[in-house]
């Protein structure tokens, strides 16, 4: 559906990206990663049909972006961080001018709105004005043009930048409930909701593709010689010593709470090896916490372990 081969783009000498390839199916959900300047925002504006490629190819549907970019143009629907509303219009007035502005078959706009409104979980908004909507539904809004016209793929940068925890879990149902017609990228510092809400990743580092593949295949490629952890202990007399004395501890370093000592470390070894050392010296153990996530982890391997 979306094929992506050896794309390239280059502002002077400087390759933002370089010889990118990816391919994504029909009604997948795709989750854009990369630290900053990692060329996410490149790639999107490229796949979004607003920034035309310097090599490579991107099809949509069999349709190149440079041998025709208005008909590509009129498969995609796109989303920016801050979503281009007109907001002393209705929700439904927007629709319909946005469904009319993207030649939308006249006939059918009526219903299509009534489609969009309940996919974007915005029926009993359609009346109101956008300007008095929260910044949950103004997202939704968002979503709600960028589907109007019904594109084959829906490309949502940073969709859930600024929203509570409550909004957002009710934005990624509305992002998973797009893949019932269309294709669905997403670009996200936010690795909770792309590890809840992406069937698959794609994973930018300096200009390069470096990793595709679900959490499961991409977690085999992680580097598990290393972890970090934090472990709550008593204090007791020479503990910091004992500590010094384990086996598999790459960096320590503690912090004070009244009758505790935390822990902040990073291990070589695993960590019921770790808190078996522990047990067997002694220690009181409150609490053991994985400062990483899963993903985060995944994510950090891959890049390099940058922050």
């Amino acid at each position: 559906m979306i094929e992506v081969r050896n794309l390239s783009r280059y502002y002077g000498d400087f390759a933002a990206i370089s010889n990118i390839s990816f391919s994504i199916q029909q009604h997948e959900v795709i989750g854009f990663l990369g630290l900053n300047g990692a060329g996410k925002s490149t790639t999107l504006k490229i796949l979004a049909g607003l920034l035309s490629p310097s090599d490579g190819e991107v099809f949509i549907d069999g349709i190149n972006w440079i041998d025709n970019p208005n008909a590509f143009r009129s498969n995609i629907g796109f989303l920016p961080e801050e979503p281009p509303l007109y907001k002393e219009m209705t929700v439904r007035e927007f629709l319909r001018y946005l469904a009319k502005l993207r030649k939308y078959p006249h006939k059918d706009i009526e219903q299509r709105i009534e489609t969009v409104l309940i996919l974007c979980q915005l029926a009993d908004r359609g009346d109101q004005i956008v300007e008095e909507l929260s910044l949950g539904y103004r997202k939704r809004v968002g979503i709600a043009q960028a589907i109007v016209h019904k594109p084959s793929l829906v490309v949502l940068d940073e969709p859930t930048s600024g929203l509570d925890p409550q909004q957002m879990v009710e934005l990624r149902q509305v992002i998973r409930g797009l893949s019932t017609e269309a294709t669905v990228l997403l670009s996200s510092h936010n690795l909770t909701e792309v590890a809840e809400t992406c069937d698959r990743l794609l994973i930018l580092h300096e200009g390069k593709l470096i990793a595709e593949g679900d959490r499961d295949s991409l977690s085999k490629r992680m580097d598990t010689s290393k972890q970090r952890i934090d472990i709550l202990l008593s204090k007791k007399e020479g503990i910091k010593d004992e500590i010094h004395a384990l086996t598999g501890i790459e960096h320590i370093s503690f912090e004070e709470q009244d009758e505790h000592l935390l822990l902040h470390l990073t291990i070589t070894c695993t960590t019921p090896e770790l808190v078996s050392q522990m047990v067997q010296s002694g220690f009181e153990i409150h609490q053991v916490m994985p400062t990483q996530s899963e993903l985060e982890q995944i994510f950090l391997s891959l890049t390099g372990g940058k922050q």
